[in-house]
């Protein structure tokens, strides 16, 4: 029974029911939605970056579970770098980001039948802060400012802390320097607010939803 609890939270109903040739297609498959989001999913607007790397890895992690959602995110940032590195290194919290926005999705988004719909939003909802705490700061803005503190800061972000709150630059006030001053919180609100648009369209498709 353990066993059998243990198996349905780390892999999603697709993955459980199908062969072991059709399980290496999917994670296959998604591996490759992986990278192609990673590498052409970007776009600038009003020059603030945006990319669709939270919305599809939530959508690859709920269709594969937790765990092999974050093996096939964390692959695709990989591969993704390999492909198109263009001479920079390698960052692995940002594959370890992307992997965890998989595997908090398909941890959380579990959806039963007979559902309510305001349960559906709140895991939603609940999702989103969570992924956000852990994957943008926890994970990420962790990761770029331990980077950045061995490197040096770059102006810009010495002179938005010194003005904003007084002295050096603490983890704190990278982060704001992250969301608010260089306004990457728009990136996330806008993945998020595609997953609460498609989630319910996900859900709401005959062909799709046995498979979550």
């Amino acid at each position: 029974m353990c066993n059998d609890k243990f198996v349905s939270f780390c892999f999603s109903p697709l993955i459980r029911r199908s062969s072991a040739a059709a399980k290496i297609a999917y994670v296959g498959a998604f591996t490759a939605l992986s990278v192609v989001s990673n590498m052409f999913f970007e776009f600038k607007l009003y020059d603030i970056q945006y990319s669709l790397t939270i919305f599809f890895s939530a959508i690859i992690g709920v269709f594969l579970g937790p765990v092999l959602g974050f093996c096939a995110c964390f692959t695709g940032d990989f591969i993704g770098y390999l492909v198109n590195s263009q001479g920079q290194l390698f960052m692995p919290w940002v594959g370890l980001s992307t992997a965890a926005f998989a595997f908090l999705s398909g941890a959380i988004l579990r959806f039963k039948e007979d559902e309510k719909t305001l349960s559906k939003w709140l895991k939603l909802l609940i999702y989103a802060l969570v992924s956000f705490l852990i994957c943008t700061i926890g994970i990420n803005s962790t990761g770029f400012y331990l980077f950045n503190k061995t490197k040096g800061f770059s102006p810009a972000v010495i002179n938005y802390v010194a003005e904003t709150f007084g002295g050096e630059v603490s983890f704190i006030g990278y982060v704001f320097y992250r969301l608010f001053f260089k306004l990457q919180i728009l990136n996330s609100v806008f993945n998020y607010v595609l997953l609460f648009v498609a989630f319910p369209l996900i859900l709401k498709a005959k062909g799709l939803r046995q498979y979550l």
